[in-house]
C-alpha cells in the first residue's frame, strides 16, 4: 500500500445551507513516513450548462454563454511542505460557506444540460519523483428554506377526445372520459406529489396509466435559449384494464439531487412538469401535462 488520502466530512447526509461551516478532516495513511511539498483544500462550487445536439450551431452566441458559471471558489494551505509519520495522520479543517458579492448558492442538482455541482478538492504535492496526490469528495447544497406557509394550487383535469391538443385523426381515436385532481401543482419538494384519477369510461381497453416528472431545462443568453425536456422518472400508477369508477390515487415522490427548486436565474432555468399518460389498445397514447413548481419549506 502507498499512500492514501481521504476527506472526511463530518456531516452524514453531507448536506449544508448558505452560511453554515462545512468541517471534517483530511486523513493521509502510509506506511512509512512521507515527503511532501504541502496540503491543501480547495472548496468549488459551479453550474456547467451544456448544450443539446439539436443546439449546437444554432446560435453561435451560446458559446460565450455556455461556460461553467462559478459560485464559490476558495483554497486554504492546510500543511506547509514537511514530512508525515507512518500511519494514519488527521488534519481537520473548516470551510465557512460564503459566496462574495451578489452571488448566490444555487441548491446541488445533477441534470442532463444544468448541473449545480460543489465539491472539496484536497491536493498533495509531492518532489518531482513522487506523484502528486489528490482527491475529490462532493457535498450537498440546500436552497434556504423559503419564510411564509407554500399555499397549495388544486388542479381538477378531465381528459376527452376533444380536450385534447396535437392529435392528428380525432375520429379516430376510441372515446373516453378520465377524470381527477391533483392536490397540489405548488410542491414542497421533500413531500410527494398527491392526487387522484378515475377512469369514468373508455370504449377501448386500458394498458396501462403511469406518472412521468419531467425536467425542463433552459439554457442561453440574450440572442436565444434552448429548451430541453427530459425525462426524470416514470411511475406505473395503474396495470391493465383499469375498472371504471375506481379512484387510482397519484402518489410520486421527488428524488433528490435530480430535482431542485423551480430556479430562474438570467443565463439558465430549470423547471419541473408532470405527465400523465395514459395507454390504450391497440397503441393510443394520451398525455396530459401539468406544470409544477417545487420549493423548500
Amino acid at each position: 500500500m502507498g499512500t492514501a488520502l481521504d476527506i472526511k466530512i463530518k456531516r452524514a447526509n453531507k448536506v449544508y445551507h448558505a452560511g453554515e461551516v462545512l468541517s471534517g478532516v483530511v486523513v493521509i495513511s502510509s506506511k512509512d513516513s512521507v515527503q511532501h511539498q504541502g496540503v491543501s483544500l480547495t472548496m468549488e462550487g459551479t453550474v456547467n450548462l451544456q448544450l443539446s445536439a439539436k443546439s449546437v450551431g444554432v446560435f453561435e452566441a451560446f458559446y460565450n454563454s455556455v461556460k461553467p458559471i462559478q459560485i464559490i471558489n476558495s483554497t486554504i494551505e492546510m500543511v506547509k511542505p514537511g514530512k508525515f509519520p507512518s500511519g494514519k495522520t488527521e488534519i481537520p479543517f473548516e470551510f465557512p460557506l460564503h459566496v462574495k458579492g451578489n452571488k448566490v448558492l444555487y441548491e446541488t442538482y445533477h441534470g442532463v444540460f444544468v448541473n449545480i455541482q460543489y465539491t472539496l478538492r484536497c491536493d498533495m504535492r509531492r518532489s518531482l519523483l513522487a506523484k502528486d496526490l489528490t482527491k475529490t469528495c462532493e457535498f450537498i447544497v440546500h436552497s434556504t428554506p423559503q419564510k411564509g406557509k407554500m399555499t397549495p394550487s388544486p388542479v381538477d383535469f378531465t381528459i376527452t377526445p376533444e380536450t385534447l391538443q396535437n392529435v392528428k385523426e380525432r375520429a379516430l381515436l376510441p372515446k373516453f372520459l378520465i377524470r381527477g385532481h391533483l392536490n397540489s401543482t405548488n410542491c414542497v419538494i421533500t413531500q410527494p406529489l398527491t392526487g387522484e384519477l378515475v377512469v369514468e369510461s373508455s370504449e377501448a381497453a386500458i394498458r396501462s396509466v403511469e406518472l412521468q416528472l419531467v425536467r425542463v431545462e433552459t439554457c442561453g443568453c440574450a440572442e436565444g435559449y434552448a429548451r430541453d425536456a427530459t425525462e426524470i422518472q416514470n411511475i406505473q400508477i395503474a396495470d391493465g384494464d383499469v375498472c371504471r369508477g375506481l379512484s387510482v390515487p397519484i402518489y410520486m415522490v421527488f428524488p433528490r439531487l435530480f430535482t431542485c427548486p423551480t430556479l430562474e436565474t438570467t443565463n439558465f432555468k430549470v423547471e419541473f412538469e408532470v405527465n400523465i399518460v395514459v395507454l390504450l389498445h391497440p397503441d393510443h397514447l394520451i398525455t396530459e401535462n401539468f406544470p409544477l413548481k417545487l420549493c423548500r419549506t
